[in-house]
């Protein structure tokens, strides 16, 4: 069973913002790192930004000013909003509870 769903991806014009959501259960976050990455087919899956239980944030140089990831831990939840989407960022986008624990991924498309 997977414990994380990422919901929220769709297909976006250029400028445009998209919020994914990471639903989680049977692993608290509140204790956990959270982490979001990103895929393009042919390309490694690469980090998009990641949360400490504590509440310690970083980012890659791509998301930062753009992205931004938070959580609810009362919800045992996780998003990354994203703004001022570029056509680049197409990808699957995946959740992840770091080492093992990983969602489905959901698409993002921009269009330019």
């Amino acid at each position: 069973q997977v414990p994380l769903v990422e919901s929220g991806g769709g297909l976006v014009q250029a400028g445009d913002s998209l919020k994914l959501t990471c639903t989680v259960s049977g692993v608290l976050i509140s204790v956990n790192t959270m982490a979001w990455y990103r895929q393009v087919p042919g390309k490694q899956r690469e980090l998009v930004a990641s949360i400490t239980s504590l509440g310690g944030t970083q980012y890659a140089d791509f998301a930062r000013g753009r992205f931004t990831i938070s959580r609810d831990v009362t919800e045992n939840t996780g998003y990354l909003q994203m703004d001022r989407l570029r056509p680049e960022d197409t990808a699957v986008y995946y959740c992840n509870l770091p080492p093992v624990y990983w969602g489905q991924g959901t698409q993002v498309t921009v269009s330019s």
